[in-house]
């Protein structure tokens, strides 16, 4: 026994003075597509050696020649397992089996003497090599990545969807409650990332705001890119999620599984309390019960050619709910969301290689409401029921859809190598509420201070609802051809994808009314409450609704060149062109030649792969979502009315009104369609950023690595709108234009914080262009002169990690971060106010708005911990733990402006009319949150041990601190007693808390045909 010892050691120690002397020559640089991996290595004799690879799952196989520096790649490889061989005079030398090829590459070097003849190397058939003993170190990649098998995926204790595990890479953080489970990257907001299954982008087609999901299960590997990405990406300046899923093989295999999370074994969530300790919102009586059932079926159509592997959940979520005081209703809600993906590979020949996928993700909401009574905290009569079809009661929620892909891939040469895609997405939303009685149901909203029994509507869900007819879709392609000269992996490719949608939005109801103290409405001195009443109401109406289109073309170059043994040198170059069309059809933004370069480069230290230090840089653009054109570019009406009313009907509407000035339009928004030439700056620059990132990674030992990585973001432009006519109307006094005819937009599209180009009707169809320099958009408030400030969002972070690679049982990470997110402008989105208009935000609206803006941003978290992992304590039981810690959002104050020339309300950030800077209102508290799972697989079920138990507990300690709060802390009305704001009740109000504790209980069976 001691002996074998021994001996074992010795070998390990050759192997591993093999693969070091292997290293101490070579790099091993190579390019992927993004749905597919690589294998790549060197030979330490590459006279007359070929590297064979063989699928071990559908017996593809592919033959590449060494070059004379002993380097081999095979790039776009599907994924799975494969075998891969040296051959030396046409009979097997080395092999090395179970190579599992992922999202990325994998390095496979061989090593040994050249057999002195076919029959020698005849008896190395079958030696497998061990490979490097160090921890992989990846000296290829220039990128930041998380990458997550199918295993990984289900021996760690997260929630079943794509964005808990993304959450687990460094800088992620998820992002404001109000958007849906979706995640911000970097500093970035949520609606900046890009989601890819299979290679092609599965983005909320409207807002940039979530994805088409696909069954758990069916996920093979999910890479998260947390920047540094190459060339073939674009449109994203948050992060990349790559999904690929698994595919059939030669074996027939299925899977059915159960995953209960029961409400018996949930806490209550916590209950909202404004902070006079008035309830606003009982959530002690919540339930929530959840139930999925999952399938797979994997197998050969015809051996070695043909192959299915189809996946399917069905979840059944029931829940009863409590709204707030301010719309007291209590909803008993039963959601069913089916996900499928079926996909088809045919390996035409081992040079050719076609699959085509189809996914589909629909949920389906059934809502039936009552009135609720919170003197009495009971249920009261029924109101209607409201019945959604791919439109999650959230908002921002997942779209769901339907997705079909196709890709083709063919191994022309050795060093030749080309892949075409095409895909298309359609989602439909559908809405059918059914009052109970008359449908005359306005949103009401009672703003009064100290109201105890605040006025509410009979309205169901007293919001904004979609207009009838809403879906989006989208159809793309792409072509990419590799090609290995010497030294050089070169990647060229077109990147092209259409994004139409069909939306709008109206207030339940037709209208709002918003009940308010009595006082002045600053920048409104038409509105005078009459004496002796102490409150008023506003009533205000909106509707949109168009079918617009996005169109984004893509082209890029990217070359891995192997400057040196040691050194590889990564050179991209991405060119991007966008346009927006309106409901008209009408282009009414055009962008060409965004030009985004990118560069990185490698140093494999010691040259065993042991330690590799690495920079990048790089510059990324966005395009303008298409929401942009529903609002802005579209016919749309926005306006207030205030009026004086003597009693409240019964269905919340004031009785015995009288108007109180005239109607005022906001932004513009009359019901007539913009003019597409004067909707946007001319010549716009697209959204984009430029980023900066250096790190090394470095093997401890055998089994231990850890890393650092320090990075800069700088968003350099953004695209938002302008509401201001006062700069126009300054320019034109300066040039001695005549505007009293002028044809001006409520607002314009523009690039903030720069000076920018504007056409102007200035009557009768005569274009005059309007070059409003930065310096020309400040205004005159009050005789203060107020400017506009530059564009400022950067974003910087310090990374350290330490991770114990799968060995002795068990695998663990552990991850600090520590960053800052700072700046006057969140992005495309405002979180702090949850506003759900991407690319048209409040921001930059007016010099105004703009003014004590800048500090930390609402994704700014300074410290992150994350640790992760699992231990395989027996062949039966498998424990996993999630840790995450996290230092709480900024708070502010955001209120009334003492003119409020726009008339904007409660919306800057002054407080009291007096400067009330971002973040200056401290911290919420921090975060930390602790899952734990543990899995049972029996030995008596079988040798191969295909049942399997699971136990999840999310949240164990039962931590619920809030995670965002009403940063508004004004109503929008002065007090005509004091001279100052009225304060809000609701100010400092939670939003969203920590997900309550809950458990999952799961089964499921793995069976061979």
């Amino acid at each position: 026994m001691q002996r074998s010892t021994l001996l074992r050691g010795a070998m390990r120690r050759t192997s591993l003075c093999t693969a070091v002397a292997l290293c101490l020559a070579s790099g091993g640089a190579f390019a992927q597509s993004n749905a597919s991996g690589a294998v790549f290595g060197r030979v330490a004799q590459p006279e007359g050696a070929v590297v064979h690879l063989q699928n071990m799952d559908t017996g593809l196989t592919r033959d590449v020649n060494v070059d004379a520096d002993g380097r081999y790649r095979a790039s776009s490889l599907p994924s799975g397992r494969y075998k891969v061989s040296l051959e030396r005079n046409g009979a097997v030398a080395e092999s090395r089996d179970n190579v599992t090829v992922a999202i990325g590459g994998v390095d496979v070097s061989f090593g040994g003497a050249a057999p002195a003849s076919a029959a020698e190397a005849q008896n190395l058939e079958g030696v497998q090599v061990v490979g490097n003993a160090l921890p992989a170190i990846d000296v290829s990649q220039v990128d930041s990545r998380t990458v997550l098998s199918s295993e990984q995926l289900q021996k760690l204790p997260l929630a079943r969807d794509i964005t808990a595990a993304a959450l687990l890479a460094p800088g992620v953080i998820s992002g404001d409650s109000r958007y849906g489970n979706v995640a911000s990257f970097g500093g970035s907001s949520a609606s900046e990332n890009q989601y890819y299954i299979n290679g092609y982008a599965v983005t909320n087609a409207l807002t940039g705001l979530g994805f088409v999901n696909l069954p758990y299960d069916a996920i093979d590997s999910q890479q998260v890119l947390t920047g540094g990405y190459g060339a073939e990406y674009g449109r994203s300046t948050g992060g990349v999620i790559n999904i690929v899923t698994k595919r059939g093989g030669n074996t027939w295999k299925g899977g059915v599984g159960m995953y209960i999370q029961p409400n018996g074994l949930r806490q209550s969530p916590r209950s909202i309390y404004r902070t006079s300790g008035q309830e606003f919102q009982n959530r002690r009586d919540n339930t929530r019960d959840d139930i999925q059932y999952t399938a797979y079926l994997s197998g050969p159509l015809i051996k070695d050619k043909l192959f299915l592997f189809a996946a399917g959940d069905f979840t059944r979520t029931d829940t009863k709910s409590t709204s707030s005081i301010l719309a007291p209703q209590r909803t008993n809600q039963t959601q069913k969301a089916t996900k499928w993906m079926a996909k088809v590979d045919w390996n035409i020949t081992d040079s050719h290689i076609l699959e085509v996928t189809g996914v589909g993700d629909k949920t389906n909401t059934d809502r039936s409401i009552y009135a609720y009574d919170y003197t009495s905290h009971s249920r009261g009569n029924y109101l209607g029921t409201d019945k959604l079809k791919n439109f999650d009661a959230g908002p921002g929620s997942t779209p769901g859809g339907d997705v079909y892909i196709g890709k083709y891939t063919g191994y022309i040469t050795d060093d030749l190598t080309i892949t075409g895609l095409y895909g298309h997405t359609k989602t439909v939303h559908e809405r059918d509420i059914a009052y109970s009685g008359s449908p005359n149901c306005p949103w009401i909203t009672d703003s009064r201070r100290g109201i105890a029994n605040p006025i509410v509507g009979c309205g169901l869900v007293n919001g904004t609802v979609l207009n009838a007819g809403a879906n989006d879709k989208t159809k793309g392609w792409r072509f990419d051809v590799e090609y290995r000269a010497g030294d050089h992996d070169l990647r060229v490719g077109v990147d092209n994808q259409t994004l139409e949608s069909t939306s709008g939005q109206i207030y339940e109801g037709g209208y709002r009314w918003i009940y308010r103290n009595a006082g002045t409405v600053p920048g409104r001195p038409d509105i005078v409450p009459p004496p002796g009443q102490p409150y008023f109401v506003e009533k205000r109406l909106f509707e949109t609704g168009a079918s617009v289109k996005t169109e984004q073309e893509a082209q890029y170059i990217e070359d891995h060149w192997q400057a040196t043994d040691r050194f590889m040198v990564y050179l991209g170059l991405r060119n991007e062109q966008f346009k927006n069309l309106n409901g008209s059809g009408d282009t009414y933004v055009k962008q060409r030649h965004q030009l985004a370069p990118r560069l990185g480069v490698t140093w494999d230290v010691f040259g065993d792969s042991s330690f590799k230090v690495y920079a990048n840089a790089g510059r990324y653009h966005l395009a303008i979502p298409s929401n942009v054109a529903i609002r802005g570019a579209s016919a749309s009406t926005y306006y207030s009315e205030y009026y004086s009313y003597n009693g409240v009907g019964a269905n919340g509407e004031p009785q015995n009104i009288a108007q109180l000035g005239s109607r005022s339009y906001l932004n513009g928004e009359d019901g007539t369609t913009p003019d597409p030439k004067t909707v946007a700056a001319k010549d716009m620059k697209a959204y984009y950023q430029d980023e900066y990132i250096a790190g090394f990674d470095k093997a401890i030992n055998d089994n231990w690595s850890f890393g650092a990585k320090a990075t800069y973001r700088k968003l350099r432009g953004s695209i938002d709108d302008f509401c201001d006519s006062r700069p126009f109307e300054n320019y034109a006094a300066a040039n001695n234009i005549d505007i009293s005819n002028a044809s001006l937009p409520g607002c314009y599209l523009f690039n903030p914080g720069s000076s920018n180009t504007f056409l102007v009707d200035t009557g009768g169809g005569n274009y005059v262009p309007f070059d409003i320099s930065k310096e020309g958009f400040a205004v005159v408030d009050n005789g203060v002169r107020i400017p506009f400030p530059d564009l400022k969002r950067a974003y910087y972070s310090l990374d350290l990690y330490l991770e114990h690679h799968f060995a002795d049982d068990w695998y663990g990470r552990i991850d600090y971060t520590f960053s800052r997110s700072y700046g006057n402008s969140e992005g495309q989105l405002k979180s702090d106010i949850g506003q759900l208009d991407p690319s048209v935000t409040q921001d930059w609206d007016a010099p105004e708005i703009m003014q004590y803006t800048n500090g930390p941003l609402p994704n700014d978290r300074t410290h992150q911990l994350k640790a992760y992992g699992y231990w395989q304590a027996s062949q039966e039981w498998l424990l996993g733990g999630n840790l995450s810690v996290a230092t709480g959002r900024p708070k502010n104050c955001i209120g009334l402006d003492p003119t409020d020339a726009i008339q904007y309300g409660a919306s800057y950030f002054e407080c009291g009319f007096q400067p009330s800077p971002r973040g200056s209102k401290g911290r919420l508290p921090y975060t930390w949150n602790l899952d734990l799972n543990a899995e049972y697989k029996p030995m008596w079920a079988g040798e191969k041990q295909p049942l399997a138990f699971t136990a999840t507990v999310f949240n164990v300690v039962g931590s619920q601190r809030p995670v965002a709060q009403i940063d508004v802390g004004e109503t929008g009305s002065v007090d005509a007693a004091t001279g100052q704001p009225v304060v809000s009740d609701d100010y400092r109000r939670p939003i969203a808390f920590q997900n309550p504790r809950y458990v999952r209980l799961g089964v499921r069976y793995d069976f061979s045909l």
